[in-house]
């Protein structure tokens, strides 16, 4: 007679969680905001970084245990990890680690993928953290989201891997992974960037895109990345690669992220942001600046943090006698303005 399957507590699942966020793009599309500086590191909202959004979704989702894994233009990063991110007691086993590539496979070999900087951390998993469940998150996108709700309906699903999903317009879609599920939200068809996306049933104008965002069982995961990387037609992406093998073995399932978004905004919409081009940097930053925000970065509810610094207050002073007006914005510490008219440029349209 068959054991009956044990589910654990939700305090017991994020105790055995591990978290590892992807840091380590190079960020072309942002041209010079990236040039020397990770995406994942660039001011945000005034003086938060992109990645603070993920981690401080995980502190307040009570995962903490996080691996940061770091590639490109790593320094600045590095430094507010050290500077922001280093209060967590690690006598009780909570550490935000920082994994710079390490050139694992040879010595010319960096992360060839996102897939890949996983594989080639798997030692540091197995020898130091020993995990039961993994969760793996981009570094530069921005969101609000409890993870620990993702985790447990990982757990409850019974997949061996979960995506989370967001419905976004057919248009859109081009730039996502993209896929199909049944009524359990097992995937039965899964595709990246399709020039053609296919579309939700009832739904002609909207697909299921990935956010980028899995939970692997640890077993599971080390399984697929040893066999992924003995295939000579792998591009080591979680995308390309893990998730289509994953749904042909049956095992991936999605989480949509309304059942865990923390973020919404006046009305009750969802907000998530990859803000991987220079408008929709720049767009993420306004969506912050108005009377009722599409995302609100003052809600102690889900606090986002940040490296703490002092600054001196922000100053206004005008030379003529027309002072200038300063609408819909924010004006971080240490600011100096002189006869200045800020004003969105939406509000110029």
């Amino acid at each position: 007679m068959s054991k009956a399957k044990i589910t654990p507590n939700k305090n017991d699942a994020l105790r055995e969680t591990m978290v590892l966020i992807l840091a380590g793009g190079r960020g072309s599309r942002l041209h010079e905001l990236t040039a020397k500086r990770a995406k994942p590191a660039l001011y945000f909202g005034g003086n938060r970084r992109i990645i603070d959004f993920a981690l401080s979704n995980c502190i307040n989702s009570g995962l903490n245990r996080i691996g940061v894994v770091t590639q490109y233009a790593a320094h600045s990063l590095l430094r507010h990890l050290q500077q922001g991110w280093s209060f967590l007691p690690q006598e009780r086993g909570e550490f935000v680690d920082m994994l710079p590539a390490r050139q694992q496979i040879d010595d010319s070999t960096w992360y060839r993928g996102t897939a890949d900087a996983v594989y080639q951390n798997m030692s540091i998993l197995k020898n130091h953290y020993c995990p039961k469940y993994i969760l793996i998150l981009a570094g530069d996108h921005i969101y609000k989201q409890d993870y620990g709700q993702m985790l447990m309906d990982h757990i409850h699903s019974g997949a061996k891997c979960t995506v989370g999903c967001i419905e976004v317009p057919k248009e859109d879609a081009k730039e996502f992974g993209v896929m199909a599920v049944d009524q359990h939200l097992k995937v039965k068809n899964f595709v990246e960037k399709p020039a053609d996306p296919p579309t939700m049933h009832g739904k002609p104008e909207t697909s299921l895109a990935s956010m980028g965002i899995y939970v692997f069982d640890t077993d599971y995961l080390y399984d697929v990345l040893e066999r992924e990387v003995k295939s000579p037609y792998t591009s080591h992406d979680f995308g390309k690669d893990i998730l289509p093998k994953s749904m042909e073995e049956g095992v991936l399932y999605a989480h949509p992220f309304s059942r865990s978004c923390m973020g919404r905004n006046t009305v009750g919409e969802i907000y998530w942001r990859d803000v991987g081009t220079l408008d929709s940097f720049w767009q993420s930053n306004i969506d912050l600046v108005s009377e009722d925000p599409l995302l609100d970065i003052y809600d102690e509810r889900w606090p986002i943090r940040g490296c703490p610094t002092q600054t001196y207050p922000s100053k206004y002073y005008y030379k003529n006698t027309n002072p200038k007006s300063v609408d819909d914005s924010l004006i971080a510490g240490g600011c100096i303005i002189t006869d200045a008219l800020v004003t969105p440029y939406y509000l110029k349209k």
